[in-house]
């Protein structure tokens, strides 16, 4: 989630305690996005991030953060996020892992990024940045916040088309409810080149979570259901179902196509 380019499409608070949950016990502890460290390993893979300076983007209930600063030795990471539940979430993360020192965690507000020009070696993230309708904001603001040869590494959520989706991927987003602005690979090669990125790279990851989607869809039907809806509500279970079945049809279609984008400041 995030800011002006970063920019919420509502008011609404969209991952809320419920949601966090359940997303934790399906992904794993702190993460809002499927894949765990294994994925974020593949997103930062032959960046250095050892010393650097890094901002995640989204940073969500923290394990990004809290990965990046133990795990890979950045020297600073700074996460911000737009909703409060996340940010509380993300805190107690990096409490728990004992690194406040290295990691702080910002609520920001919609708006451009509120750093200084250059002020990050690395800006990263996991899954957020479908949330922010206008990609040319992002990536300007991006370049803008990176020092000279520093590195944007995200994984995100594509569509693979530009211009309207599919109607099933229309009741996809629908049903999901999380205010998804879903742009295609040749919208964001665009939009980061003219920001003045070169190495901009794009990879697909959709037969990876095809796979892994398909399997979470039998688990969420499957012996685990009753206990899932004692957890989180029935309710609430029954309309993840609804939306994994819509989830596992565009991604089978390849219209739902996962990405990992990079790109490098001259």
């Amino acid at each position: 989630m995030c800011l002006k380019g970063l920019q919420k499409m509502s008011n609404e608070i969209l991952y809320n305690s419920q949601v966090i949950s359940f997303l934790e016990e399906l992904w794993g502890d702190g993460f809002l996005s499927p894949g765990g460290s294994d994925e974020v390993k593949k997103v930062i893979e032959g960046i250095q991030i050892k010393d650097k300076r890094v901002l995640d983007i989204g940073s969500g209930s923290g394990a990004c953060a809290v990965l990046l600063a133990k795990d890979y030795s950045a020297k600073q990471v700074v996460g911000i996020d737009v909703e409060p539940p996340v940010c509380e979430a993300a805190q107690n993360s990096v409490l728990a892992a004992g690194l406040s020192e290295k990691i702080s965690i910002e609520l920001v507000s919609p708006g451009k990024l509120p750093f200084e020009d250059g002020s990050f070696d690395i800006v990263f993230s996991k899954d957020s940045i479908i949330h922010i309708p206008d990609k040319s904001a992002l990536a300007e603001d991006v370049f803008r916040v990176l020092k000279p040869g520093g590195h944007f590494a995200a994984s995100d959520w594509l569509i693979s088309h530009a211009g309207q989706p599919s109607p099933e991927m229309s009741e996809y987003i629908k049903a999901e409810g999380l205010d998804f602005a879903m742009a295609s690979p040749g919208e964001y090669q665009e939009a980061f080149s003219k920001a003045g990125f070169v190495d901009v790279e794009l990879v697909n990851r959709n037969p990876w979570y095809s796979s892994i989607a398909a399997k979470e869809l039998e688990w969420l039907k499957g012996p685990e259901r009753e206990g899932l809806s004692i957890r989180h509500g029935k309710e609430f279970i029954d309309h993840q179902v609804e939306i994994w079945e819509k989830l596992v049809g565009v991604l089978k279609s390849g219209e739902h196509c996962p990405h990992h984008i990079r790109a490098k400041k001259p």
